[in-house]
């Protein structure tokens, strides 16, 4: 049973006349003829006697009647109570993060997000790289974050930083005296922990594996995530090479930098058509948060 059923038979038995009820619902008398059929069928009764000349209830049509003319006035309430539960409820922006770390760099911008469009919520949705991807193409997510060389292939790509290459190591590390390091101080530096692609862009995955050099493999910590990395290098079991992120970095971690390397292109990674609005808003929110943190940096 379906509402357009509903509609056909109340029709009908309002006009007691079956090309009226067409007219009346802009469409065909045999398709209003077969509504009815279909809902006599269903039912196991028939709800109209019907001659040549005339149309009446049958005793089941009058009962009937009642039931078919509830169930209409629910099905419209709800659309209504649905619709207005929707205008009220606030607009979203759906951001997908791979990492605690793309958490902190979202931060500055969704303050700022909040002051100036408070009717706005970001739905923050911290999901595996693949997953996220497969989010995106879907229409689930509205932006996400990667580096250029990495971006998803048919979506728009908006630079945001530039992400050095740093050694990440914990303030007692014999690393962390160093102001610079090149990758032969790494090769000797103990410990490395590492990420394996796409978790690591492939620009970087290249830099970890020059600082690898001929390590025994007793001194290379295979991570699954960023997370991981981190919380080995905080606590001294090993240093690692990430990519220094705006607004990211851990009080408790030294960040040397790695001058023979090039910067990577970090953005934000959005479908072609979603750019606009508060999006475009939002994204320009997190450059102008990159543009004060470099500010502060070089302060």
């Amino acid at each position: 049973m379906n509402t357009t059923q509903l509609e056909c038979f109340t029709t009908a038995a309002n006009f007691l006349n079956f090309s009226r009820a067409a007219e009346h619902l802009s469409i065909t008398q045999p398709a209003v003829s077969h509504q009815i059929n279909t809902l006599e069928d269903e039912l196991g009764v028939k709800l109209f006697h019907r001659t040549s000349k005339s149309v009446r209830l049958t005793q089941e049509g009058y009962l009937f009647m009642e039931y078919a003319s509830e169930i209409l006035k629910l099905s419209q309430l709800s659309k209504v109570r649905l619709k207005e539960s929707n205008q009220a409820m606030p607009a979203r922006i759906v951001i997908g993060c791979r990492s605690a770390t793309e958490l902190r760099f979202l931060r500055p911008a969704l303050k700022k997000l909040r002051h100036q469009y408070p009717q706005w919520l970001p739905v923050l949705r911290l999901i595996p790289s693949d997953s996220l991807e497969n989010l995106l193409t879907e229409g689930n997510i509205h932006v996400m974050f990667s580096f250029e060389e990495s971006a998803p292939k048919k979506t728009r790509y908006f630079h945001l930083a530039d992400c050095p290459a740093v050694c990440v190591c914990s303030q007692e590390h014999p690393l962390a005296g160093y102001q610079q390091l090149t990758v032969e101080q790494l090769k000797t530096g103990g410990r490395i922990a590492i990420c394996r692609p796409p978790i690591c862009p492939p620009a970087l995955f290249t830099i970890q594996s020059q600082a690898v050099g001929d390590r025994a493999p007793g001194e290379i910590l295979f991570c699954d995530n960023h997370e991981v990395v981190c919380t080995l290098a905080e606590v001294g079991y090993a240093f690692a090479v990430l990519a220094d992120f705006p607004h990211a970095r851990l009080p408790e971690l030294r960040y040397i930098p790695l001058p023979e390397f090039e910067p990577l292109s970090f953005g934000a990674v959005y479908l072609p058509g979603e750019r606009g609005g508060v999006l475009q808003e939002f994204l320009n929110m997190l450059a102008e948060s990159v543009e004060n943190w470099d500010g502060q940096k070089d302060s």
